[in-house]
């Protein structure tokens, strides 16, 4: 949806939603970008939108998961039920913001979980992520919803970095 630029106001803005409590902005742009989804007439029947996953830890020290809250605003515009329950982070890992893509994956590749494969297996899936830089995460993710059975998989992002 937006392009992530260090020192940009694309920055300013998602830190202020993922580190600052400001979970509307997530919801806010998560509508506005769903309706943009609806309007450009793409012909996909999504069953589900499901989020990255935050570790419980890091859910808890922030209070809501930053992705979720984006999936959330494009579930109310895309009228697509989101969920949180068919994943989980099951390794705590440390920031991928000074990590090469090699280390990103090593960091993430064993992280993820799927909780209730019932939920996807079949299923038109969108999976969210907040800022997808090397692409690692939304990488490892994915590669377990379709290894359990999703149907079809696409990616929507709030921020691709440059």
């Amino acid at each position: 949806f937006l392009k992530f630029r260090k020192k940009g106001n694309v920055q300013h803005l998602l830190h202020q939603f993922k580190y600052n409590n400001h979970p509307e902005i997530g919801l806010t742009l998560g509508r506005i970008y769903g309706k943009e989804i609806i309007d450009s007439k793409i012909k996909v029947n999504y069953d589900l939108i499901v989020p990255i996953p935050l570790h419980p830890a890091r859910k808890e020290r922030r209070g809501y998961n930053q992705s979720a809250k984006f999936a959330e605003g494009l579930s109310l515009s895309m009228k697509v039920p989101y969920t949180e329950e068919a994943c989980v982070r099951v390794k705590k890992t440390s920031t991928q913001t000074k990590k090469s893509r090699v280390d990103r994956w090593e960091n993430v590749k064993d992280v993820f979980i799927i909780k209730d494969t019932s939920l996807i297996k079949g299923k038109n899936i969108i999976l969210v992520d907040d800022v997808i830089t090397t692409g690692a995460t939304i990488e490892a993710m994915g590669k377990h919803l379709i290894e359990e059975g999703c149907k079809t998989l696409t990616i929507i992002c709030l921020a691709e970095a440059q």
